[in-house]
C-alpha cells in the first residue's frame, strides 16, 4: 500500500469530494486489540501489537500494549535507535531510567530516549501502552 498524499478539500468540487473521501476510507486501517495475540518480547513484557509492521502498513512508529504481573519487571534493556512512550493505563509500578527511579500509575507517560538504559517493575498488575518511533525491532534490543 502506498502512503497517503495530503489533500486540500477546500480545493476539491462538490462532486468530487464525497469521492476522494470514499477513497481514503478504503484505505485505512484499524486494529482492535482484542483481535491481537500476545507475544513476548526480548524484555520479558508480554505486548499485543496494536499497530506495527507485521500487521499494518506502518512506517515510522508501533503502538502496543504491555502488561507485567504483580511482582515482575522487564530486563533492563536499551534501544540504539528507537524512541518509547510508555503510557500507564493500568497498575502501578516503578520505572528505571538511567539509573533515576520513579512510581508510576494511570495517566503517567514516561519518554524513554533512544540509548537510555531502562526497566519497569510492577507493585501491581501493569498495563500499558507502548509506542516506539521507528516501529519496535527485536534486532534493537540491547541488554547489559
Amino acid at each position: 500500500m502506498r502512503p497517503l498524499k495530503a489533500i486540500n478539500h477546500q480545493q476539491l468540487s462538490p462532486s468530487v469530494a464525497p469521492r476522494v473521501a470514499a477513497s481514503l476510507l478504503e484505505a485505512m486501517t484499524v486494529q482492535n486489540l482484542s483481535a491481537q495475540p500476545p507475544f513476548i518480547t526480548k524484555d520479558g513484557s508480554t505486548i499485543r501489537s496494536i499497530l506495527d509492521r507485521t500487521n499494518a502498513p506502518v512506517q515510522n512508529q508501533s503502538l502496543a500494549e504491555a502488561r507485567v504481573p504483580a511482582g515482575a519487571r522487564t530486563e533492563r534493556h536499551y534501544h540504539k535507535v528507537a524512541e518509547e512512550l510508555y503510557f500507564i493505563l493500568e497498575g502501578a509500578g516503578e520505572i528505571e531510567l538511567d539509573g533515576e527511579r520513579r512510581m508510576v500509575g494511570p495517566g503517567d507517560a514516561i519518554l524513554i530516549p533512544p540509548g537510555a538504559w531502562h526497566a519497569i517493575k510492577a507493585t501491581e498488575p501493569l498495563r500499558f501502552l507502548c509506542c516506539c518511533a521507528p516501529p519496535y525491532a527485536h534486532e534493537d534490543t540491547y541488554f547489559e
